[in-house]
């Protein structure tokens, strides 16, 4: 056993964890066998990231774990739009000789940034929170093979209702459409990875269980300081930056409003409704579903 296989067990034996590499192909190796990523290309251990729908009360779930001593959640960073950009043959040059190609660039940008942001706040444990990210999701395990994930469910009648107040100029057929795409991407991730499930109206309604279960699954001791999250600085309450209403500002955790009853629930987004537990399945519409709908519930975490 050489050197490096002997300090990547005794990491994992410590932490739970094992520094790991990514191939071209998205790949993991353990970081004491051959190719992928070189030692020292991640910062970050293990980072958690929350999938959501936009208007899912992701703001409120990011400034309750940022209230904890231990967790950092800053406001949204937008990792799918952020690039590294090489103006010059020479530059991409340069970059092919280190054998870097744009997404190995775009993966190390990434985690200098969020490690920047929390060695900033001087705390041990990042989740980062913007909903586009569940559209980069297998990028993002592709950066960081040991990164954890945290889907934020709410109702999806709710969440059009939502949104359709924050962007009344949008038609009843857009809202359902932006809806059923963040939503059949978050159940799509749901399906296919591992993680803890949360649902928006539980949170809202008993914060106090629904954080102590995120701390364990975040491996962090729970705090009652997490309650009280507008005692704390979580940034500017901004568009692009999270949610920017009065509700989030109050500081407080507020119970969440009824859903529209059955029969105001648009039918395409009924089969979401169905997956994620907020319908029986004899509501779902037995034809004219839309395409990549879920079909199925899947039990939350």
């Amino acid at each position: 056993m050489g050197w490096k296989d002997t300090v990547n067990r005794a990491l994992h034996r410590a932490t739970g964890y094992e520094l790991r590499r990514v191939d071209a192909a998205g790949r993991t190796r353990a970081a004491g066998g051959r190719g992928g990523a070189r030692r020292g290309d991640r910062l970050l251990v293990a980072p958690a990231f929350v999938l959501s729908s936009v208007r899912s009360g992701s703001t409120l779930l990011r400034v309750l774990l940022d209230s904890h001593s231990q967790i950092h959640s800053p406001p949204e960073l937008h990792l799918r739009d952020l690039t590294v950009r090489q103006r010059s043959k020479y530059a991409k040059r340069a970059m092919a000789a280190l054998k870097l190609d744009q997404d190995q660039l775009d993966y190390l940008f990434w985690d200098r940034l969020l490690h920047r942001e929390l060695s900033a706040a001087g705390k041990s444990l990042l989740v980062n929170k913007t909903p586009s990210d569940v559209f980069i999701v297998d990028r993002i395990r592709a950066c960081w093979p040991d990164a954890r994930f945290i889907f934020l469910l709410r109702h999806p009648a709710a969440i059009a209702r939502s949104r359709h107040r924050a962007r009344p100029q949008d038609s009843v057929e857009r809202n359902v459409e932006m809806v059923l795409r963040y939503g059949n991407a978050v159940e799509d991730a749901r399906r296919r990875l591992p993680g803890h499930t949360v649902r928006y109206e539980d949170l809202a309604s008993d914060p106090e269980t629904e954080t102590k279960r995120l701390c364990a699954f975040l491996g962090v001791d729970w705090e009652p300081a997490m309650l009280e999250y507008g005692r704390h600085d979580h940034g500017r309450f901004k568009p692009g930056l999270g949610d920017w209403t009065e509700k989030i500002r109050s500081g407080r955790v507020q119970p969440p409003t009824p859903p529209p009853p059955v029969d105001e629930i648009h039918p395409d987004l009924r089969p979401l409704c169905v997956a994620w537990g907020y319908l029986p399945a004899s509501d779902a519409p037995s034809a004219g579903a839309p395409s990549g709908s879920p079909a199925a519930p899947k039990p939350a975490s």
